[in-house]
């Protein structure tokens, strides 16, 4: 489970529990950084790689599902592992609604924890891996020419290098240079690759469904 980037933010402001959970994440390599509220969690830096949030969910200033909605708001996404020692229904099922990895209630054991905060590792790291990949398919997307992104999203529609041209008035034969230019660029070793990108861009609006 070690992962040397990897960081467990654990909020609770019973100090035994907080201490002992930090004592089991440092056995196991991980960063664990203990809060005993809300406040001195908002006030610290955020982590810079991979993390999930230990939360409980009664606290003093204000309560761990009212953090979890304001993260929510703020675009700040980090999978929540909630834990409890007063749990009932209803506050477990607004938990999950909320995207919620887990809900425990007190007393739990160390493995029923440490699976929910390998899953929630795991969560943040693909989120992470997949907007780094997101963010470079953008740069180079800004690196294509004007008439090459034009033509990339003709593409994406599904236009045959003749429409294209037809649609542009250019030749068909320089649509064709332009594509092989921009899907070096894009680093697309196929149409349909390139199709994806596109997709992933949001390049081209979804057609509306006619019932």
């Amino acid at each position: 489970m070690s992962d040397e980037n990897a960081t467990v933010l654990v909020i609770d402001d019973d100090t035994a529990l907080r201490d002992s959970i930090g004592r089991l994440l440092r056995s196991l390599d991980l960063d664990a950084r203990l809060f005993a509220s809300i406040s001195e969690f908002l006030e610290s830096d955020p982590p810079n790689g991979p993390a999930c949030l230990v939360l409980d969910v009664r606290l003093p200033g204000g309560s761990g599902l009212d953090l979890q909605r304001q993260l929510a708001m703020t675009n700040q996404e980090v999978p929540i592992i909630f834990i409890t020692g007063h749990g009932d229904i209803p506050m477990s099922v607004q938990a999950m609604k909320g995207g919620a990895i887990e809900f425990l209630t007190k007393p739990f054991r160390d493995q029923e924890l440490l699976d929910a905060i390998q899953l929630g590792l795991s969560r943040d790291r693909a989120r992470r891996e997949n907007e780094e990949a997101l963010v470079a398919l953008r740069e180079r997307f800004a690196s294509l020419s004007p008439r090459e992104r034009e033509i990339m999203i003709e593409v994406a529609r599904g236009r045959l290098s003749k429409q294209i041209a037809g649609d542009i008035g250019i030749a068909e034969a320089t649509v064709k240079v332009h594509r092989s230019r921009l899907m070096r660029k894009m680093k697309a070793h196929s149409l349909l690759a390139l199709s994806r990108m596109a997709e992933k861009l949001q390049l081209v609006p979804e057609e509306p469904q006619h019932c």
